[in-house]
């Protein structure tokens, strides 16, 4: 499954990374390719190109403030959640990833 996403915390600074991390091990534990985006203190890094959205299954925000660039995923199925659920579930998560995409963990 490919998966792409943002990650941006109230601060913008440690949560965003963490569950960034969090998100990319997860992912790659479970056989699936993740990109994901940060919208930290220091601006946007890491970002999403328009063909890596394209070919996306599924869209994972991991958020806890208003993020910019959310039109970039009209017609995507998205998913939200909490940074904190990233950070202390990510495993649970990409599970729930693939059962919302019908895909097999």
């Amino acid at each position: 499954m490919k998966i792409v996403g943002i990650s941006a915390c109230a601060a913008g600074i440690a949560h965003t990374y963490i569950a960034k991390e969090k998100i990319l091990q997860a992912a790659k534990d479970a056989g699936d390719t993740a990109h994901v985006e940060t919208q930290g203190t220091i601006g946007t890094e890491d970002a999403l190109t328009p063909e890596e959205i394209s070919q996306a299954d599924i869209v994972l925000l991991a958020i806890d403030v208003k993020i910019s660039g959310r039109e970039r995923f009209a017609g995507k199925k998205v998913v939200e959640v909490p940074t904190d659920v990233a950070i202390k579930s990510p495993k649970k998560l990409i599970a729930k990833l693939h059962e919302l995409t019908g895909q097999p963990s």
